[in-house]
């Protein structure tokens, strides 16, 4: 009885404490965030209904898989250019362009929906993402203070997720809307183009609030575009401890992450409205994950939170892809999404806190190279896959990347700090019986 009180006054304090941080963000990150609400919503529509699109002007899974390639190669080779550049523009043009362009990509694969155009988007769109991928880090970074930079990362991705379940959602019936609208079919490639046109009017509407950002600009002995080259032959080690797991794992989630809304209509059968209900209830898992991860961090520590949840979501994944009952797949679906992505902006604020600060917008090029190079390739491996054997080798290859990336997260960082040992001091300081 005793014990209820005062787990109530922790759970009290951590919540103060919790508003505390938020109450310390900056104004830059506060504009930054509304952005990251209309980015997130409308982003949330599109990766719901971007492949039913393709799929519906009759094309295949392979070519879903080249699309996705293309648009990761780009972002691939523009990395280290867009990393010079970010640092070129200053924080304020990076955002606002390479937001701008990814509408402007969107509403070209509606009007001209060819092979070529497509092709052509989808590289764009990725070298738009390149360039807000190198800038969002070192921009939080700069913008933020020791106490709640953590938090701001991972408030961010989880405030990101909360306005795509609302997209998601909104998704799953837009075409519907549309195909009324038009008189057509709600799976008819003009309902899924005219609800794609809603998204690249939605994402236009998240300049207004970054063209009120206050510059920031790096002192000009800061910028090269060889940069990343000198601090990669200065760092070598470092470097390879920081990237190689998140290469290890793009790669595996290259492999299946891109198809779910393809898996679920095809292996389990289900209509749009219900795939967009279950990609809305992901995204709510993976915001409450993200809005969850800053003070378990706090309590264990960074890198024990990455291994113990992209660990424990390996297991969810398998059921994920072999349970043959809907409800089995879908709730593994949800718990490996949160379990999976919550690690992510905290490992992001363990890169960027081991580096210089002349050295972020450099890091974040390489980490962001390391992440598209695994989408680059994997996605068109996939969907060849798909198209003669089914889902299932994509799959358990997800499953063994993921295994291998989590070992090195262990073996790099956790096991050289004390593994166990270190973890049970820091559950013991906090209070955590």
């Amino acid at each position: 009885m005793r014990s209820l009180p005062s787990a109530t006054q922790g759970l009290i304090r951590g919540l103060q404490r919790y508003g505390e941080r938020l109450q310390a963000f900056r104004p830059n990150a506060r504009l930054y965030l509304l952005s990251v609400v209309l980015t997130g919503a409308s982003m949330g529509v599109f990766r719901l209904l971007f492949n039913f699109y393709v799929v519906s002007l009759g094309y295949h899974n392979a070519l879903v898989g080249r699309l996705i390639t293309a648009s990761s190669l780009a972002a691939l080779i523009a990395a280290l250019p867009m990393g010079y550049l970010a640092d070129v523009l200053g924080r304020k043009r990076s955002l606002l362009i390479g937001t701008g362009t990814v509408s402007l990509a969107v509403l070209g694969m509606v009007l001209f929906p060819s092979t070529a155009m497509l092709y052509a988007m989808n590289a764009l769109s990725g070298v738009a993402q390149s360039l807000l991928g190198v800038t969002m880090a070192p921009f939080l970074m700069e913008n933020s203070g020791e106490e709640e930079r953590t938090y701001l990362f991972s408030f961010g991705s989880g405030l990101q997720m909360a306005s795509a379940f609302v997209g998601n959602w909104i998704g799953g019936y837009l075409p519907s809307w549309v195909a009324q609208w038009r008189g057509t079919l709600p799976t008819s490639s003009q309902a899924y183009a005219g609800a794609l046109l809603v998204v690249a009017l939605l994402s236009l509407t998240a300049l207004v609030p970054l063209a009120r950002l206050r510059p920031q600009r790096l002192a000009r002995e800061d910028q090269s575009l060889f940069a990343p080259f000198a601090y990669a032959a200065k760092r070598p080690a470092l470097l390879t401890k920081l990237i190689l797991p998140m290469l290890l794992t793009s790669i595996g989630a290259g492999l299946i992450m891109p198809f779910m809304n393809l898996f679920f209509r095809e292996v389990h059968h289900q209509p749009d409205p219900v795939i967009g209900s279950l990609f809305a209830w992901g995204a709510l898992a993976m915001g409450v994950g993200l809005l969850i991860a800053p003070p378990i961090a706090d309590r264990i520590g960074k890198i024990p939170l990455v291994v113990i949840t992209q660990g424990l979501s390996i297991p969810f994944l398998a059921l994920l892809g072999f349970a043959p009952w809907f409800w089995v797949s879908a709730a593994a679906y949800l718990v490996r999404l949160a379990l999976m992505n919550m690690s992510g902006p905290v490992y992001q604020t363990f890169v960027m806190e081991h580096v210089e600060p002349s050295a972020r917008a450099t890091v974040a090029s390489l980490v962001s190279l390391s992440w598209s190079f695994g989408w680059a390739f994997s996605p068109t491996v996939s969907g060849w896959l798909q198209d003669r054997y089914g889902f299932g080798l994509p799959f358990l290859g997800t499953m063994g990347f993921y295994t291998v990336a989590v070992f090195l997260y262990w073996r790099f960082f956790w096991h050289a700090a004390g593994g166990a040992e270190a973890l049970s001091a820091a559950v013991q300081e906090a209070g955590v019986p």
